[in-house]
């Protein structure tokens, strides 16, 4: 059964190109133009990605993210996010991207990009890890289960996206390793994402807040300056 992708713009003539290129790569595609419309397919259909415009008549794309992660269905609140915004500012993406957005994208794009941007993200895998893996990892004060994808911290179990999960994942995987930003893109996000490299350093700050991990006197994830992160929690 051929993957959904839900596209979500106001505009018809823009849905109606994403359309024709996805749908020429064997996607299947939903389309919405309004927040609320998004919310609806969502929830009823579950699609492998979602490709959000920022600007939406009823309420902004943020805003739709910010609701689709809340969700309580685990498979449709981590449902992959590209976000899409016309106004070309850092703080659009910034914003998007610690609200929990996987990539984003900014008009006017190339439609076949955008096309190897949304699978290259459905490259990524968020299943279990496999049974040889370690079923835990434990450091002081934090518990990592892989196999479960959850992460307790001094005993409570700690809200974090696939994306989170995955990041701190491949940290605590090898504790002491200094991983370049390129390091981390490309064992996270997949060897040909397009983005920002500047994606990971939300995504640290988003884990060092749910961590509450200081960057001056860091607990578990060091900032190694000019080169990237390492994890440096003690094991227990």
């Amino acid at each position: 059964m051929a993957q959904e992708v839900l596209v979500v713009d106001d505009q018809p003539q823009i849905r109606e190109v994403l359309r024709a290129f996805l749908e020429a790569d064997g996607f299947g595609v939903l389309e919405a133009d309004t927040g609320a419309a998004a919310m609806e397919l969502v929830q009823r259909r579950t699609p492998a990605l979602v490709m959000l415009d920022v600007g939406l008549p009823d309420f902004d794309g943020v805003e739709v993210l910010r609701r689709l992660r809340a969700l309580p269905d685990r498979a449709q609140a981590e449902t992959y996010v590209m976000m899409v915004t016309a106004r070309n500012e850092e703080v659009d993406k910034l914003i998007g991207l610690a609200v929990g957005a996987d990539d984003y994208v900014t008009k006017p794009f190339s439609p076949r990009e955008v096309v190897a941007r949304v699978k290259a993200i459905l490259r990524r895998e968020r299943s279990a890890a496999p049974e040889s893996q370690s079923p835990r990892w434990r450091f002081v004060g934090l518990e990592i289960r892989p196999a479960e994808r959850v992460v307790e911290m001094d005993g409570q179990v700690l809200e974090l996206s696939a994306l989170e999960f995955d990041l701190l994942s491949a940290l605590a995987e090898a504790p002491g390793r200094v991983f370049s930003r390129a390091q981390l893109l490309e064992k996270v996000w997949g060897y040909d994402f397009y983005g920002d490299a500047r994606v990971v350093d939300v995504h640290i700050r988003n884990l060092r807040r749910k961590l509450a991990d200081d960057a001056a006197e860091p607990r578990f994830l060091r900032t190694v300056r000019g080169v990237g992160y390492k994890f440096i929690g003690e094991r227990a």
